[in-house]
């Protein structure tokens, strides 16, 4: 019987989750799944790693994450791999705040801190805690333990780390932050162990998908990134807007009548690739469209990319080595394209042959920066990190 934990990774309306085998010093994925809110009926569906069907049921609740599905998780669990294989349960949390720099296992007074900083991913927050507070209803015994997608950027420093306001805001907490640092752990772990002497050197990675930004790394340590406070900030994304002119915001609210509510559900749901497009927030269908609006939500993506690598760039002092990852960073061969022709100024040059085929390094032979592409694994980090800290090892 494997010593197994289950990952969840809480999206805004899905649920990503994978059960590892931690019996080794690697975790091994055993099968992975998917709980779907889009649909009237929410659905659960597990596969192995071949992608084979396992399991699939569904709720007749609105909200899956209430915990009619997740019991089904765990009954599946214990009925395919023994009552007393799993040893716990590893959430993705977006914001961990100033005090939180690691994995941590979940009590209600961490879990109480970790919803009062809501204000700070309004959308993001409450959907990374609603699978806790079920699994510690249906399940009290279970550990669970919170890694921190702010965690990997914990070391900013000033000046990346301030904004230009007066400093007794940012005693109370308001600095910058940054986000997806599970996913570029893993990648720079990985660029570490393809080309030891670019991780050791200044890269750049670019996590682009729905949602999106860029880390600043000296020998594989984050020195910068686009997303701030909050994750609205930096690059233009699916449906947010990254960063934007804060007079607008005062414009919308003063002559534009808009309240708070209306202005964060702008920000956050109405604007980015849907917004500039008006046709769709998903980079797949703007690629295939033929409308005029497609393409310049396409451009005004890879546009501002291409700056924001430029400006992390600053930060290093130059650049070794530019990584894609994310849905759009591994799959969409025109937005690199268009990134690097935008970049060859510093010297980015993409094969275009390699481009296309996605290998894993795609810079022609007479670019002075190393083009990869790599796919990311959030769960996995999610699952090393959590069997680390069951072994009673530290993590940071």
């Amino acid at each position: 019987m494997p010593d197994t934990i289950l990952v969840l990774n809480s999206g805004s309306s899905s649920i990503k989750f994978g059960l590892f085998d931690i019996s080794a010093a690697e975790p091994t994925l055993l099968c992975k799944g998917l709980l779907d809110e889009h649909e009237a009926r929410p659905r659960l569906v597990v596969k192995g790693t071949a992608g084979e069907d396992l399991f699939e049921t569904r709720s007749d609740a609105p909200d899956a994450a209430g915990g009619h599905l997740f019991a089904d998780v765990l009954g599946f669990i214990e009925d395919r791999f023994g009552e007393r294989s799993l040893r716990a349960v590893g959430h993705r949390i977006v914001h961990g705040g100033p005090d939180y720099s690691g994995p941590v296992a979940l009590t209600d007074d961490i879990t109480a801190k970790l919803e009062a900083l809501t204000p700070l991913a309004p959308l993001h927050q409450p959907r990374c805690l609603a699978p806790v507070r079920t699994f510690a209803a249906i399940r009290p015994e279970l550990t669970q333990i919170a890694c921190f997608d702010t965690a990997f950027h914990h070391g900013l420093a000033p000046p990346a780390s301030r904004f230009a306001i007066p400093g007794r805001f940012e005693a109370r907490g308001v600095r910058r932050y940054g986000f997806h640092g599970l996913s570029f752990e893993y990648v720079a772990g990985r660029l570490a162990e393809i080309a030891p002497e670019l991780a050791a050197g200044r890269t750049i990675i670019a996590h682009l998908g729905n949602g999106a930004s860029l880390c600043a790394l000296h020998d594989g340590r984050s020195i910068d990134t686009t997303m701030g406070l909050t994750p609205l900030d930096g690059l233009v994304m699916g449906t947010r807007c990254g960063t934007i002119d804060p007079g607008v915001l005062l414009y919308l609210q003063q002559h534009e009548n808009m309240s708070v509510e209306e202005v964060q559900q702008l920000l956050y749901h109405e604007s980015g690739l849907f917004g500039v497009s008006g046709i769709s927030a998903d980079m797949r269908t703007l690629l295939a469209s033929g409308e005029v609006a497609a393409r310049e939500a396409v451009d005004l993506f890879s546009f501002r990319a291409a700056q924001a690598v430029a400006m992390m760039a600053t930060t290093l002092g130059g650049l070794d080595c530019l990584v894609f990852t994310g849905g759009i960073g591994e799959h969409a061969k025109e937005v690199r394209g268009a990134i690097g022709e935008r970049l060859a100024w510093m010297g980015v040059r993409i094969d275009a042959a390699s481009n296309d085929a996605v290998r894993g390094r795609i810079n022609g032979s007479d670019s002075t920066v190393d083009v990869f592409v790599i796919p990311t694994n959030e769960e996995m980090t999610i699952a090393r990190h959590c069997a680390a800290l069951i072994r009673g090892r530290h993590v940071t």
